[in-house]
């Protein structure tokens, strides 16, 4: 933390006007964030000692409020400067009446002090708020040492009583690299039945922050371990105990190797430039999938080992199955197994891939690309410490330079030759024009041609036989 936090002026201006008639106070992400350090950009302003209605007008001269929560005592405000969204609310009262996430009853309560309505957030560090006229930071929960600390620790006993605030604290652990308090982890514990009265859809928005905004992954997975949230997620909970060779996977079982492949897929110098980011953090969590079902004790090259021979083709049907539960968007799931699928196409024991081979690759992984694929190796790579292994880095980077090189690394190959071109010949559209076109896009990927130009002339070839 340094200064003061930063308030945009048109935010300043809400502030000084709900100051004439309560008392603002910034919470929630935005301090929490500035405190860690981090430039804050969402801003959230609890107004205590002032009613709902009054609040409305005192806000309403500033732009267009949308009452997206009357009953939650909510008005967001749409700055005119920046249109950047700005929530309002009144301090509130929660008390369980019901089933899963939303089985709340809620009050806004203007008499609430500060501590009083922090005690309803879901962590600590969640819990600070900031006095926006005097820079006072307000922590009735402590929540500023747990920063400090790097923990993750409930503010109250009613953490019990909304499940998703578990998998809130794995996406957490994962975007700040904090560990879970102990009190917390057996808390947690204490409700995992409770995982089954979620909505897919909250439980794909954790994991969709997990995958996005993760610094250290393998935390969040630590989480889920800790918590006994695990077991609702079988495909991961399979890993823990499937063994590896040690000779070459001396960090452990697959899932700590996974772990690792996911550590240091962020730390690839190009992270997180690439928009296939949750595409990638889903692969790489994935990649290993299949080796529960195929791992055994087998002989190779007279020594006894520990292989799994065809996981990388096992794990695409677990890795849909993963995508399902979780309730990822069905877009995740052709690149996702892609990926997963593939994995393996570097591995030593291939030959180098021909100029067809990597067209046929790049057909393959669609709508992923060789440029991801290429990420989910390097990341499978450095999940060995320490074996990370420079001529397995080295045969990832000739796969990328060729496809770059068959201008193959963003996108997969597309068809020269089309029915079109076949009309403009004098055939009519029929039967044949599958098979012909099936042809031709087979000879483009042997390298018959390259151009427009030359899959005309190969197609009045063809024709002409």
């Amino acid at each position: 933390m340094t200064g003061a936090l930063f308030i945009p002026d048109e935010l300043r201006a809400l502030l000084d006007a709900t100051r004439q008639i309560g008392r603002p106070r910034l919470v929630g992400g935005g301090v929490r964030d500035w405190l860690l350090g981090k430039v804050p950009h969402d801003f959230d302003v609890e107004v205590g000692g002032v009613d709902f209605e009054t609040l409305h007008t005192a806000l309403a001269p500033f732009g267009a409020t949308d009452v997206v929560g009357r009953s939650f005592g909510v008005i967001k405000v749409r700055g005119h400067a920046t249109g950047a969204d700005y929530d309002f609310s009144l301090p509130r009262r929660e008390s369980k009446t019901g089933r899963g996430h939303r089985g709340f009853a809620v009050e806004p309560d203007p008499s609430l002090t500060d501590a009083e309505s922090a005690a309803r957030r879901d962590f600590t560090i969640n819990a600070i708020a900031y006095d926006p006229f005097t820079g006072v930071v307000i922590d009735p929960h402590h929540g500023t040492a747990d920063l400090q600390a790097r923990i993750l620790r409930h503010t109250s006993a009613a953490f019990a009583e909304d499940p998703l605030r578990v998998l809130r604290a794995f996406q957490f652990a994962a975007r700040f690299d904090f560990d879970l308090a102990p009190e917390t982890a057996a808390l947690a514990r204490s409700i995992a039945p409770s995982f089954a009265e979620l909505p897919v859809e909250r439980v794909w928005g954790e994991w969709e922050k997990w995958a996005t905004r993760s610094i250290r992954p393998s935390r969040g997975l630590e989480v889920l371990e800790q918590t006994g949230w695990l077991a609702h997620f079988p495909e991961i909970a399979a890993l823990r105990g499937t063994i590896q060779e040690p000779e070459w996977h001396p960090e452990g079982d697959v899932f700590t190797h996974t772990q690792r492949c996911l550590d240091g897929l962020v730390c690839l110098p190009d992270w997180p430039a690439s928009a296939n980011n949750p595409v990638l953090m889903l692969a790489v969590l994935a990649h290993d999938f299949g080796k529960p079902a195929t791992t055994a004790r087998a002989e190779k090259n007279g020594v006894m080992r520990w292989l799994s021979p065809g996981h990388a083709a096992a794990g695409g049907p677990v890795a849909e199955s993963f995508l399902q539960r979780i309730g990822a968007p069905i877009r995740f799931t052709p690149p996702v197994r892609a990926l997963v699928v593939n994995h393996h196409v570097h591995d030593r024991q291939n030959p180098k891939l021909s100029d067809s081979a990597v067209r046929r690759l790049a057909g393959r992984l669609q709508p992923a690309t060789i440029d991801d694929l290429c990420a989910v190796m390097r990341a499978d790579n450095a999940g060995r410490p320490p074996l990370w292994s420079p001529e397995t880095d080295a045969r990832i980077e000739a796969l990328a330079a060729q496809a770059r090189g068959l201008a193959l690394a963003r996108l997969a190959p597309q068809p020269r030759v089309l029915g079109r071109h076949l009309v403009a010949l004098g055939h009519l559209p029929g039967p044949e024009f599958k098979r012909i076109l099936d042809a031709a896009f087979e000879a483009q990927l042997d390298g018959a041609f390259t151009d427009d130009a030359g899959g005309a002339e190969w197609l009045r070839a063809f024709v002409q036989k």
